[in-house]
Formats: C-alpha cells, structure tokens, sequence
C-alpha cells in the first residue's frame, strides 16, 4: 500500500505558521515511505472561501518546496457527498434535529450545573415520522447528526500519544450537516480520505476527539481508518500562541528575508526530540523524519531562533540557488566573499555597493593617512597578483612594523568604509586594484 497523505486548508485566508508545519510534517512523512503527499482545498464554505486564497496557498506551498502530487477541492465533490449521505441515511446512521442554537446552548448549561458533561441528549430520536412531517410543514428544516454506536469503545494507535481510548458515551454526536444542506468538516473529510486512498492522517492534536468520532464515520462507510497521528500544537515563546505567531502568513516571513530553507529546518524538528540544526537540503530532512520522534510537549515557535538558523543556512547556500536574487554584476565570487557576513539575502545588496562604491573616506588622524599613503605607494609600485591583499599586508608589514589591527584596519575603514566586513583577501579583488588605490589616495589626503 502507497503512503498517502494529505493536507486540507480552508481558502478561508492565508496560511500560518502553524498550518505550514502541519503540510512539511504530512509531506515529510510521505516521502520519508516513498509515498504521495495530495493537496485537499476544503471550500465547502461557499461564503467565505476565495480564490485568491487558493492561489496564495498554492504559491505558499511552492515556495517551500511542498509540490502536491495531486490536488482535489471538495466544492467539485458534492455528489459524492451526497451519495455516502444517502447511504449513511439509508442504514440509519444519521438522523434529523432540530433544536436551535439557543435551545442547545441551554442544554449544555443545565448539563454543566448538574455536574454533568454536555453530551447531546438524542431527543431528536424520540421524533416520529408525523413529528418531522409537522416541522417540515412549519417550514423547519433539520440538521443532521451521526449516530454514534455506544456499545464498543473507540480504540485506535496514535502514531504519536500511543493507544488512544474513548467512550462513545461521552461524545456527542456530531452535527456533519447545516439545515441548510451546507456540510460540516468530519463527514466530507471522512469521505475524501476513503476516495482519495489517504492512509496516513497527521494533524494537531485538537482534532483527537473529532479523530473518535471519525473512526466511526469511516466504519459506517464500510472503510478501514487510516493510521492517524496527532502532533503538538505550535506556540509562542510566552507559551500559547499569540495573536502574531497565529496571523503570521508566508509574505510575511518573506518581507522579513526568511528563506524557505531556513523555515523548513525549523518547523521539521519542532515538537521532536531531535535538534533544531541548520539543515539546508530537504532530503537530509526526509531521512531524519521520525513520528517516533515526536513528543507531547508543546513545539515554541521562536522567531529570534528563525532568524539564527536563516543566517546560518545563507552561509551555506550556492550562488546558483541565490544568483536571481542579487545584485545587477555580483558573481559567485563576490557571492561567497559576502555570504559569512549576511543573515539574509537581501543584505547582499549593502555588501556590494561596498565593492562597487563610492565609498565615503574615513575620518581619520595624521598618523592614519600618512599610513594610508605609504599604502597607495605601496600597492601602485606593486603586481596586482593572485592574492593582493596578502601581497600589500605583507609589505606594509615589512615597510611599517605594523601588525595585528594597527596593520589592518586602518586598510579596512579605507577600502570599505566599515571596521568590519567580509574577509578582505576575498573583497580586495572584487574591488580591483584602480579602485582601490584610488580609495587609499583619497583616504590619505589631508582632510
């Protein structure tokens, strides 16, 4: 059997940072078994589903590296729905309410002052024929509940919390249709994930009680279940997740110069017991993925982290992966001279008009610029060379007795207008060797 998963987004908005862990785990975890990872667009709200948020999902999804091997939207599969409801109506495994929202919620309280849980007390079963004609004629239309089998309990192995058990009893049945005709998550889903062969159904662990109730749609169905798993849920550095982590989308981690790379070798490792490493090639990521690995802990999602672990995946990456990102002129020699100093691409831009200038000359005292014009000297009575800046250091050492920063930075704050930067044997040839000595002259002239 091929591994199949999937991950089903509501076009409702646009994807968070909490959404996208759940598609890296799903699509980890299928290409960990050799398997398929489908994307499902779950716009059965009509009202505020839009395509511009399918697209954005889409384009998030891409740009993460995430390609669906197939792709399904439940508004195109009403049909099947209506056939399986049918079925489910047929075989008495669905029945008709009711009650209005108002009516229920007092339930719950008188329930819930009793000490009771507020299970759903199936008054609606006591409903004859003449009963549900005499609403149908008052103009009330029913909503639909699945009928929950009470007499075995629901057991099933969670691929992350281990043997689960629920009493039926202590659940209510869940509403799967509006009086509208409207769908609600739990049937549909149960259904595409017996259409659409998924065998592997990886999501938070809010959903475990919808799990319960589902491992009895998919029997009703004449289905086996498939292997559900029930990660943490992501939360902030202050401990749940804050308004900011909740809303933060995929533009968002963009603007900030967050790669793909760097997100992905974040959200991979969070909630496991495996650290969080600077991981840039996603095979390295599939190898290591484990729901073995997986612990109940809540995963912190922290930004600061975010951040180091994109400088340090920067200073791995090939210029041909950057090389449509930088600057007009800027190769892959100035690409790896800069790269160690960058935490995110776009800085590049800064670094090179370093190399390409004006530079502004430093202000510096007299002993400064007399040692700066024995270096224009220096380097305009010397061969240019493989390796310039050893060759010009190394005279100036001999020349001046200088060494350590009274030998370097003087030449630094001269040719870059910076007392730090990328390492000069490597910047001083990308500079080259009239412009440098013209930044030298200038820096010596008197002020």
């Amino acid at each position: 059997m091929t591994v199949t998963t999937r991950f089903a987004p509501s076009p409702t908005g646009t994807l968070h940072v909490g959404n996208i862990r759940t598609a890296l785990h799903n699509w980890l975890l299928a290409k960990k078994a050799g398997g398929r990872f489908l994307l499902r667009i779950d716009d059965t709200d009509a009202a505020r589903s839009r395509e511009d948020y399918v697209e954005a999902i889409r384009a998030d999804l891409a740009w993460l590296g995430l390609a669906p091997d197939g792709e399904e939207r439940q508004s195109a599969r009403f049909d099947l729905y209506e056939r399986e409801f049918a079925r489910l109506v047929a075989s008495g495994r669905v029945y008709r309410c009711y009650e209005s929202a108002q009516e229920l919620d007092l339930k719950r309280k008188v329930l819930l002052g009793r000490g009771l849980p507020p299970i759903y007390d199936r008054a609606a079963l006591a409903l004859s024929e003449a009963d549900h004609a005499a609403k149908a004629e008052a103009g009330e239309a029913p909503h639909w509940r699945f009928l929950l089998d009470r007499d075995q309990p629901i057991e099933w192995n969670d691929g992350v919390r281990g043997a689960q058990r629920f009493d039926p009893a202590q659940i209510s049945d869940p509403v799967v249709r509006r009086a509208d005709g409207s769908w609600l998550y739990m049937l549909p889903s149960a259904i595409d994930d017996i259409a659409m062969g998924v065998t592997d159904v990886l999501r938070g662990e809010d959903h475990v009680s919808n799990t319960a109730a589902q491992m009895q749609m998919f029997s009703a169905l004449g289905a086996e279940p498939p292997r559900f798993a029930h990660e943490a849920l992501l939360v902030g550095t202050e401990g749940k997740l804050s308004k900011r982590l909740g809303a933060m989308g995929m533009a968002e981690f963009r603007e900030a110069g967050v790669e793909p790379e760097a997100l992905a070798a974040l959200l991979a490792r969070l909630g496991t017991s495996q650290p969080v490493e600077p991981i840039a090639e996603r095979q390295a990521l599939v190898d290591s993925f484990s729901l073995d690995s997986f612990g109940r802990a809540p995963a912190r999602f922290d930004e600061a982290e975010l951040h180091r672990l994109n400088a340090q995946i920067v200073h791995q990456l090939p210029f041909a992966r950057v090389a449509r990102l930088l600057p007009g002129g800027m190769g892959e020699a100035a690409w790896e001279a800069i790269r160690p100093n960058l935490a995110h691409i776009g800085e590049a831009a800064d670094w090179w008009r370093v190399v390409t200038g004006p530079v502004a000359p430093p202000s510096l005292d007299d002993e400064a610029r007399a040692y700066l014009a024995t270096a224009a000297e220096t380097l305009a009575g010397q061969e240019w060379g493989d390796v310039p800046w050893q060759t010009l250091t190394g005279a100036l050492k001999q020349a001046t007795g200088r060494k350590g920063k009274a030998l370097f930075l003087p030449l630094r704050q001269a040719l870059t207008g910076m007392d730090h930067g990328p390492d000069m044997a490597a910047l001083l040839p990308l500079i080259g060797r009239d412009e440098a000595l013209a930044r030298l002259q200038r820096a010596a002239a008197p002020a």
